[in-house]
């Protein structure tokens, strides 16, 4: 089970409310959605969590790259929504997919000769990442330091929206 939300800065504190991903296939939406939630192009701090298994922030500032954090790499990646951040944190790039197409059943492109792999080559292509991934210093301006976000176990949502001053917000959305 997720819960996101999305926080947005206004001159008067945070404005809070929960969001449905299911329309959300890559970070660049996520950062759109964000962005729509925005006041005047302030900061807006989206929160995501699945159960306890790992949590991610995902920090946008106007039109500026959205900066990114996953508590567990290893354990996001293995559901749809964490996936989105950790691919893209890792550079991973879903038209890879796509290219299965021109593959024969073998698995080799159509003209090109078979060639015997190694397993323990063909196993460092794609590097499995386990802990923290991403910026640690994202919220930092807001009170929530690099060493304070890797520690962060148990209920880290609503630690963070504590140290953001809009706990009770966050627990009025979810």
């Amino acid at each position: 089970m997720y819960f996101a939300a999305l926080l947005a800065r206004t001159e008067d504190g945070w404005e809070a409310s929960d969001t449905e991903l299911d329309d959300v296939e890559t970070l660049t939406d996520l950062a759109d959605l964000a962005r729509e939630a925005a006041v005047e192009d302030d900061t807006v701090v989206v929160l995501i969590e699945q159960e306890d298994a790992w949590f991610g922030v995902i920090r946008v500032d106007g039109e500026d790259d959205p900066k990114v954090f996953v508590s567990n790499a290893a354990a996001a990646a293995r559901s749809s929504y964490g996936a989105l951040l950790t691919d893209e944190l890792l550079g991973r790039d879903d038209s890879d997919a796509d290219d299965l197409d021109l593959l024969d059943l073998d698995g080799t492109e159509d003209g090109e000769p078979e060639t015997e792999e190694d397993p323990e080559t063909a196993a460092d292509e794609t590097p499995a990442v386990t802990g923290p991934l991403g910026d640690a210093k994202l919220l930092e301006d807001f009170g929530v330091g690099e060493r304070e976000l890797l520690t962060l176990q148990g209920d880290a949502l609503s630690e963070i929206a504590d140290a953001l001053g809009c706990s009770d917000l966050l627990e009025a959305v979810r």
